[in-house]
């Protein structure tokens, strides 16, 4: 309801018995606000507000990779993976993503296709990490510009693309990431023409069971899990 009312955005604050809601908005909000809530409190915002974003976006370490948004400095020991948060979903805070990037640091280079891509994460990192040929899927044209840019601001070669991972035909590669969900896993893992898959976008709760696959470890971190899969004809 806050997404409909004020799409400008809105703030949400955990409190130890309640929440608050803070929409920011212009003049007629406030109205708008009590129409739905009931009678709320209206100020104005501190000078600076338009860079207050920022501070959610905190650079993280997974292993040797540095993963952080274009204002901050990488670690001078890091291999650096700057992603800039946009349109598209994927910063590499997440747990999935920081799953995957661990398995992925324990493979050895090769071809990479990345399945739902979003901003590119996964399939820049590889990329730095010397992973080649790389290829990005995504079926939101804003996730394939976003991806696209990623690529273009660490200067490597990823060949991004817009595709119904569902339904297309996909590429050939030696390691894929499906970082969607586990009925993701399930559907396109029988599709798939790879020889090791990274699997994750899922509860620790959740097991997908491709067809075709072995399952060959399993990571987990806050609830969420991801999981390596090999071909069952390797």
């Amino acid at each position: 309801m806050m997404l409909e009312l004020f799409p400008e955005g809105f703030e949400e604050v955990e409190h130890d018995t309640d929440v608050e809601l803070a929409a920011y908005a212009g003049p007629g909000a406030e109205e708008r606000f009590w129409q739905v809530f009931g009678p709320g409190a209206a100020t104005d915002v501190e000078p600076g507000w338009q860079e207050a974003w920022k501070r959610f976006h905190q650079p993280i370490r997974v292993g040797r990779l540095w993963l952080g948004p274009p204002w901050e400095s990488p670690d001078a020991d890091a291999v650096s993976v700057v992603i800039d948060p946009g349109l598209a979903f994927g910063t590499g805070a997440h747990a999935t993503t920081r799953l995957c990037l661990e398995l992925l640091l324990e493979r050895e280079a090769g071809s990479v296709l990345d399945l739902g891509c979003g901003s590119g994460v996964l399939a820049v990192a590889a990329a730095q990490l010397g992973f080649a040929p790389v290829t990005a899927l995504d079926v939101d044209p804003q996730a394939v510009e976003a991806a696209g840019e990623n690529a273009r601001r660490n200067t490597v070669e990823i060949d991004v693309r817009r595709a119904d991972v569902f339904a297309d035909e996909l590429p050939r590669a030696e390691l894929a990431f499906l970082n969607i969900t586990c009925g993701a896993a399930q559907l396109i893992g029988s599709r798939l023409h790879a020889d090791e898959l990274i699997a994750s976008g899922y509860l620790a709760a959740e097991r997908p069971s491709p067809a075709g696959w072995v399952h060959r470890d399993r990571r987990e971190a806050e609830g969420w899990a991801a999981d390596l899969f090999s071909a069952s004809n390797n």
